[in-house]
């Protein structure tokens, strides 16, 4: 069944890591839908660079948090914070394309 990612996350957001980069997290409501995405990969560099049209080398990590049923990714920001054509200094705007990301998972992330 096709999800949208806002529909089984308790918490997307984005935040700067320093001036240079930005930090991605997504906490999932349910440990079930939690690690069925783990085991399915559905979220991974591939994904991060296809949603943010960048290329590999600019993610810089993607790490999973099985205790906080947590995803978190850091890519380069385009723009430095507080530079000259920077849109969101703290860098707290940057989830949008998380939000129409769709997940093919076997459940409806309702049982938690």
């Amino acid at each position: 069944m096709k999800i949208k990612l806002y529909e089984v996350a308790e918490i997307i957001r984005t935040k700067n890591a320093g001036p240079f980069e930005l930090t991605f997290d997504i906490i999932f409501s349910s440990r079930k839908v939690f690690e069925e995405v783990i085991s399915k990969n559905l979220i991974n560099h591939r994904i991060v660079a296809k949603l943010y049209s960048i290329s590999n080398d600019q993610i810089i990590s993607v790490i999973y948090f099985p205790q906080s049923r947590a995803i978190k990714f850091t890519i380069i920001r385009h723009t430095p914070s507080g530079d000259i054509g920077d849109r969101d200094v703290y860098g707290a705007q940057q989830h949008a394309p998380l939000l129409k990301f769709e997940l093919e998972l076997a459940t409806d992330g309702t049982d938690l």
